[in-house]
């Protein structure tokens, strides 16, 4: 019943930035906290990024300084700046949305650093 549409990934060169966005739609009773996590060897997802509710704030050690994760609440929506791009940040990214009745996961999108 909840559909998340991801946007923004592409293609970009060492040190550039891009910025990811997340909307979510449907039956939403209420986003007690969003994120965004990252395709890992084996095919793990990572945590990239994570807000909850309250506005607090958490970074994986590899992007803090680099990364900022925010939302806009009135469009339902999570966003992350990427600054300072590394070649190692190429993977598949995906947000999440957790909300009253299930975590919910967007359909990823490509970020590919490189020259």
């Amino acid at each position: 019943q909840v559909q998340l549409v991801e946007s923004g990934g592409g293609l970009v060169q060492p040190g550039g930035s891009l910025r990811l966005s997340c909307a979510a739609s449907g039956s939403i009773f209420s986003i007690n906290a969003m994120g965004w996590y990252r395709q890992a060897p084996g095919n793990q997802r990572e945590l990239v990024a994570t807000i909850t509710s309250g506005g607090s704030t958490n970074y994986a050690d590899s992007v803090k300084g680099r990364f900022t994760i925010s939302r806009d609440n009135a469009k339902n929506t999570v966003y992350l700046q990427m600054n300072s791009l590394k070649p190692e940040d190429t993977t598949v990214y995906y947000c999440k949305v957790v909300t009253g009745r299930k975590n919910y996961w967007g359909q990823g999108t490509q970020v590919t650093v490189s020259s």
